[in-house]
């Protein structure tokens, strides 16, 4: 595939979610006979605990009045309008107003000229250049979530528990809406509920792609914006900043299983249900992640809404999937290779047990080491591990800095693929 270039519900503080599997459980790569894959199965004291920031409901079009029903309760479109009648009207009443006594004073009313030209870099000159590469994907059922295009030959990335809807399996079809009003089809080429990506396919050779830009280089501060359809309003932009980097989390599927471990970009700006799938931008306009996740302070079986926590998907991670995705049909999996263990030290988890063959095991990890730090960045929580090892690709080499005897050692580790 190739992607553009110059031309890119969560109760913080929750209990615990008990030990229980993520996803498919797979026996070690490097041991068909061993115990099922403690990588998928974080046993951790996760830091945030999130559900994916569901695909929005369809919204209900007004219904026609009975003829004996009062005019109150029309519906939010009609009250809204009203009150922009009204609001117009009395406007309109005291220019009036202000025009006949100026006139009459021998003075004349000379507005300043209207400012309709914005620069390119603008914000809204930016969001001019990227919209027609967002789209709504309609979920069966009605709902909606969001996506973007990615390459001029038409592949678009989207999460998986948009093409997946309220069910369990992926649909192989969808229909998505581009800003302009026109609806495609798009095949589902292939999903990963283990990093909650898909990817669609729409026909032609001539699509607007993003650009994807390097996620690895932002910053807490950065300002972002968040680009899809929440509750089904196409072509919704809001404004934040970069709130937090390689934030672990956690995302529970329709039925309340943990599926995917992420170390998320968390921003401020507003991503409500409908917004999962679509692009989290520089200001640039080039991709820096995946709309997928809120917290939310809703009850159990309550509409989550934005309150200033969303989380997306780092854009080199969702990159790498899809690659893999549309090359092979299915995704890679990082791990390190070691049981972790249920202390809870403040600083470091416990590597209870080392796998044969594995990755650490190759490092000189033994069991009951405390890895402190992975990859330059201090480990607090199993689920933060996770996330940090999830995060990179199959091959990559890391320094990760570890315990053992009241001692503190470096080692070089290099990290593997899980078997499918």
């Amino acid at each position: 595939m190739s992607y553009g270039t110059d031309q890119p519900q969560a109760s913080p503080g929750a209990p615990p979610p008990e030990h229980r599997p993520v996803g498919r459980q797979t026996s070690a790569w490097w041991n068909p006979e061993a115990p099922a894959d403690p990588w998928r199965d974080p046993a951790s004291h996760a830091v945030i605990e999130t559900r994916p920031a569901p695909v929005a409901p369809p919204i209900e079009p007004l219904r026609p009045r009975p003829a004996t029903a009062p005019r109150a309760g029309l519906g939010l479109v009609v009250a809204v309008s009203a009150v922009v009648a009204l609001v117009a009207g009395t406007l309109g009443a005291a220019i009036g107003i202000w025009a006949t006594r100026t006139d009459a004073l021998g003075g004349t009313i000379t507005g300043a000229q209207p400012q309709v030209d914005r620069a390119p870099d603008s914000v809204a000159g930016v969001v001019e250049g990227i919209m027609p590469s967002v789209v709504t994907v309609l979920t069966p059922g009605g709902g909606n979530g969001s996506g973007f295009i990615v390459s001029d030959d038409g592949y678009i990335m989207t999460n998986h528990h948009v093409v997946v809807g309220g069910g369990t399996e992926p649909a192989e079809q969808l229909e998505v809406l581009f800003n302009d009003g026109e609806v495609a089809t798009a095949d589902v080429v292939g999903s990963d509920p283990d990093s909650d990506v898909a990817v669609l396919k729409i026909d032609g050779e001539d699509h607007p792609a993003m650009v994807l830009a390097d996620s690895d280089q932002m910053a807490v501060g950065d300002p972002v914006l968040a680009i899809g359809a929440p509750l089904g309003l196409s072509s919704t932009v809001t404004e934040g900043i970069v709130s937090a980097i390689d934030r672990p989390v956690l995302t529970q599927d329709s039925t309340g299983e943990i599926e995917s471990v992420m170390a998320a970009i968390q921003t401020d700006a507003a991503i409500n249900p409908g917004n999962s799938g679509g692009p989290l931008t520089d200001v640039a306009g080039q991709v820096i992640g995946i709309n997928t996740a809120i917290a939310s302070t809703a009850a159990e079986g309550e509409q989550a809404g934005s309150i200033g926590i969303g989380f997306a998907i780092p854009i080199n991670q969702a990159k790498r999937i899809a690659d893999e995705i549309i090359a092979t049909g299915s995704a890679s999996h990082t791990v390190l290779g070691a049981e972790l263990g249920d202390e809870e030290l403040g600083v470091g988890v416990v590597l209870s047990e080392i796998l044969p063959d594995s990755p650490a095991a190759e490092a000189g990890l033994q069991n009951g080491d405390v890895l402190t730090s992975f990859d330059g960045k201090t480990v607090t929580e199993n689920t933060e591990l996770i996330a940090l090892v999830r995060k990179l690709a199959p091959g990559t080499t890391v320094t990760v800095v570890y315990e053992r005897d009241g001692q503190e050692h470096s080692a070089q580790v290099t990290l593997a693929a899980a078997a499918d």
